[in-house]
């Protein structure tokens, strides 16, 4: 009988453990691998997360910020959505800028036997290689800043993807 009310109490404590908030970022970048999503799609700068019994989560950072993936990306303070293996659905909270505009990313799903990871922005998506996101990205206040020289790249990038994306639309 002791035994069976030791296990209770135990379950119990588990189960208020799990659904409490996160204090430490690193916990919820080492939580995404066991859900098959890659470590590196949640920047450094994580305060707290909780993550309830159905899957729903919600990130908070320390500050809205931007990382530089393959595409500008904007972390809002919350994030937020729904957990399951491989895949993030009904998110808010991120953004990424494609050519000249910003688009609400409002799915993540891993595909494992490919080595990607796919966005979702309403019923388009794009993939991207899943190495992009084995680390854990350094939050910026800011959008980065560049000089002439980053310019001229930005604008010939920016020409090479436009003209990509007449040929291959995307987004």
């Amino acid at each position: 009988m002791a035994t069976s009310l030791r296990r209770l109490l135990l379950l119990l404590l588990l189960s208020a453990v799990a659904a409490a908030p996160g204090a430490v970022g690193g916990a919820v970048h080492d939580m995404l691998p066991e859900y098959g999503l890659p470590q590196g799609l949640l920047p450094d700068s994580v305060k707290s997360y909780s993550l309830s019994p159905s899957g729903e989560f919600e990130v908070e950072l320390k500050a809205p910020c931007y990382v530089q993936f393959s595409d500008l990306v904007y972390y809002e303070k919350n994030i937020k959505g729904k957990l399951t293996y491989g895949k993030i659905s009904d998110l808010s909270g991120i953004q990424a800028k494609k050519v000249f505009i910003w688009v609400s990313v409002s799915g993540i799903e891993a595909h494992p036997a490919a080595g990607t990871v796919e966005f979702k922005v309403g019923f388009l998506s794009e993939t991207l290689p899943v190495s992009e996101f084995e680390r854990i990205p350094v939050c910026k206040a800011k959008a980065s800043c560049r000089g002439a020289a980053g310019l001229v790249a930005e604008g010939l990038r920016i020409s090479e993807e436009f003209q990509q994306a007449s040929e291959n639309p995307v987004f």
